[in-house]
C-alpha cells in the first residue's frame, strides 16, 4: 500500500501542492503535519509510522518534508527498513524499495557520517589548540578555593543549616555537597 506524508512548517502555508502530487502518485491514505520540521513532535509522522506495515511504502513529495536533518532521515529510513517499509521521494526520485534507491540513500548516509567525523575532528583540534594556549573549557567554579574551604568549615561546624550556607555563599545545595565531598577526598 502507498501511504502519503505531507508537512508544512506553518499554518499560513498550505498542503495543496504536496497533496496533489501524493494523490497523483496513487497514495491510498495521506497523513499530514502542520509543524516546523525542527519540532520533534510531529503527530502525523508518528501516526504514519504506527500505521505502516511490512510491504507498504511511504511516499513524500520531498525528503525535507519528511525529516529534520540528514541524520534524522537516516534514522527514520533505518527504522522503516527494519519493518520492511519502503520510502519513496517524488522530487528526488529515490525509492528505497529498489536497489538503485538503496544505493543513493546509502551514499547520503556515508556522506553524513563523513561530515559528522569532520566536525568531530575539527572540534577536537580546536580544543587541543585552546588547551595549548592555556584555555580550559567548562564552567568556572562558583567559589574560590578559600570560599570553598569556608563553606565546608561552616558545614562541619554545624552552626548553620545547609540552606543558610548556600544563601550566604550564593551556591546551590549540590554545589555545596560537591565541595564537601572534594574536601573529604583531600583529607
Amino acid at each position: 500500500m502507498l501511504l502519503g506524508y505531507a508537512r508544512v512548517s506553518t499554518d499560513d502555508q498550505n498542503l495543496h501542492l504536496q497533496l496533489d502530487a501524493l494523490n497523483l502518485a496513487g497514495c491510498e491514505k495521506i497523513f499530514e503535519d502542520r509543524f516546523s520540521g525542527a519540532k520533534s513532535e510531529r503527530p502525523g509522522l508518528q501516526n504514519i509510522l504506527d500505521y505502516a506495515r511490512s510491504g507498504d511504502t511511504i511516499v513524500v513529495w520531498r525528503l525535507d518534508r519528511f525529516s529534520r536533518s540528514l541524520k534524522d532521515l537516516i534514522d527514520i529510513v533505518t527504522l522503516l527498513g527494519s519493518k520492511e517499509i519502503g520510502l519513496k521521494s517524488l522530487q528526488e526520485a529515490i525509492d528505497t524499495s529498489s536497489s538503485s534507491g538503496k544505493l543513493i540513500f546509502h551514499l547520503f548516509g556515508a556522506l553524513a557520517e563523513f561530515e559528522r567525523n569532520l566536525i568531530r575532528e575539527r572540534t577536537q583540534a580546536g580544543l587541543k589548540a585552546a588547551r595549548a594556549r592555556g584555555r580550559h573549557g567548562g564552567r568556572p567554579k562558583a567559589l574560590s578555593q578559600d570560599k570553598q574551604a569556608l563553606s565546608v568549615k561552616l558545614y562541619d561546624d554545624k552552626k548553620h543549616t545547609v540552606y543558610q550556607i548556600c544563601e550566604m555563599m550564593g551556591i546551590s545545595k549540590p554545589t555545596l555537597y560537591k565541595y564537601i565531598e572534594a574536601a573529604k577526598g583531600n583529607q
